[in-house]
């Protein structure tokens, strides 16, 4: 028969054991938002093959220390009875778990190019980093019917993690996720040339609304419908 002592140590492994699998499936929650964007619990028990009420007590956590916010989702066309579920994004601190060593290094090694090169050279580069992009969109932009549904996955393809939501004057590009946000807050030039290459392949003159960069939870650029010329009848003949 064990001691009580002996029983306080088994105790406490366990205690210890079940906070980190809780801290391992807390990672888990977070590193599914990361890469698939805005989430319900319902999206995020499916993809995780957890119960919603688990990833709800997860979510609970990681959103007391800051590292997801929650919204009511929005429901694009008819709504259904009952209120919409609730989306859970990662905040800035929530990217920070998974990327501020590397941010760090990037920043550094981009103001050494500043200080050496000019702030031209940071231009150049964020152009190349977009250029990405680009390529990507050309090698397969046959196989999509509108060039703004190729981009969408030349971008998720890219890690942005990219959709399209319609409004009464286009379509908005999402971008859930962001690799570069983080370096982007620094150097704005990341997202200038991204939004540049958008105006080109889109041929459209698109318009940011809001960047992970700038504290947002999503990147989210305005494309407009194409204007349509006006169709005039063709002016009678005097007799």
């Amino acid at each position: 028969m064990k001691s009580d002592a002996e029983l306080d140590v088994d105790a406490f492994g366990a205690e210890a054991e079940q906070q980190a699998a809780d801290a391992s499936t807390r990672s888990r929650v977070a590193r599914s938002i990361l890469q698939h964007g805005p989430s319900t619990a319902n999206d995020l028990a499916g993809r995780l093959g957890l119960t919603p009420a688990a990833v709800r007590r997860h979510l609970t956590v990681l959103a007391s220390t800051g590292q997801v916010t929650s919204r009511q989702q929005r429901i694009y066309g008819h709504r259904g009875r009952g209120r919409p579920a609730k989306v859970f994004a990662l905040t800035d601190t929530g990217r920070a778990e998974f990327f501020q060593a590397y941010d760090r290094l990037a920043i550094r090694a981009l103001e050494y190019l500043r200080q050496a090169a000019g702030p031209d050279a940071v231009d150049t580069f964020a152009a190349q980093v977009a250029d990405a992009v680009t390529q990507r969109f050309r090698s397969i932009a046959v196989e999509y019917e509108t060039p703004a549904e190729a981009l969408v996955e030349a971008l998720t393809a890219e890690g942005f993690v990219a959709s399209l939501q319609p409004v009464a004057s286009g379509v908005q590009l999402c971008q859930y996720h962001c690799p570069v946000a983080h370096v982007a807050a620094e150097f704005p030039q990341l997202c200038e040339a991204e939004t540049k290459v958008f105006a080109t392949l889109l041929d459209s003159h698109v318009q940011r609304l809001a960047t992970i960069a700038h504290g947002d939870g999503v990147c989210t650029t305005h494309v407009p419908r194409p204007v349509v010329p006006a169709m005039h009848p063709s002016p009678t003949p005097k007799g």
